[in-house]
């Protein structure tokens, strides 16, 4: 079984910052891709940023420049640095991690945390 655990979220005034954090425990022989993901009320679920193996990244056109993904190969975590946040980038945001787990491939979300941007 392969578990995340996400950290981080909470209530900051616009033009605050945040830090969201996401790490994997279990039985990992890998990891891929991992991402951050937000939904906002009446809204569907959206990438906001992605990593890969290799540490390349793409981000949310909404959030370039803002936002920074990064990640700790040993730690099997990743971050979400959040700056200059704005009312609209309040939502629940969930970790997304692929990988393998040494005789299949899994996928997992994290249980969701949730920023709130507001004054």
């Amino acid at each position: 079984q392969v578990h995340l655990v996400e950290s981080g979220g909470g209530l900051v005034q616009p033009g605050g910052s945040l830090r969201l954090s996401c790490a994997a425990s279990g039985r990992i022989f890998s990891i891929n891709a991992m991402g951050w993901y937000r939904q906002a009320p009446e809204k569907q679920r959206e990438l906001v940023a992605q990593i890969t193996t290799s540490g390349s990244t793409n981000y949310a056109d909404s959030v370039k420049g803002r936002f920074t993904i990064s990640r700790d190969n040993a730690k099997n975590t990743v971050y979400l640095q959040m700056n200059s946040l704005k009312p609209e980038d309040t939502a629940v945001y969930y970790c997304k991690i692929t990988g393998y787990t040494g005789y299949r491939s899994f996928e997992r979300w994290g249980q969701g945390t949730l920023v709130t941007v507001s004054s």
